[in-house]
């Protein structure tokens, strides 16, 4: 088992984006690269080489679901453990995103100062 080390977050709202960047890097102690949108996120995130992803579910143009299945299918990231975030938590919303190969689903609002750890225990259960 190895220690998560190195996160790609997908986040479409400029001020949670930089609430995700300085929790991850800075709180978490994290190798992090962040992408404002889906498609932005699936043309270059290959090159960051993450062991996991982090998508916010609702986004223009491409949404999360989207995202992760564009991702999957890329070579290097088909064992990738996926993270939603999302404010619209409605429990068949939910099941569906597990039932896609979500590694875990958090809420927002979020704790800045506890999502690097929730992102280390999901990490621990996939990577067991």
């Amino acid at each position: 088992m190895s220690d998560l080390e190195s996160v790609v977050f997908v986040e479409d709202d400029p001020d949670i984006f930089l609430l995700i960047e300085l929790a991850l890097s800075r709180l978490g102690g994290f190798t992090v690269k962040g992408f404002q949108s889906g498609a932005e996120a699936v043309a270059h995130a290959a090159a960051s080489k993450p062991q996991l992803v982090l998508l916010d579910v609702m986004m223009p143009d491409m949404d999360g679901p989207t995202t992760m299945k564009e991702l999957s299918s890329q070579p290097g990231f088909a064992d990738t453990p996926m993270v939603f975030m999302t404010a619209k938590i409605n429990p068949s919303d939910v099941d569906r995103l597990y039932a896609m190969g979500a590694a875990a689903v958090l809420t927002k609002p979020f704790d800045p100062m506890t999502l690097a750890d929730e992102l280390r225990k999901i990490w621990t259960r996939v990577d067991a």
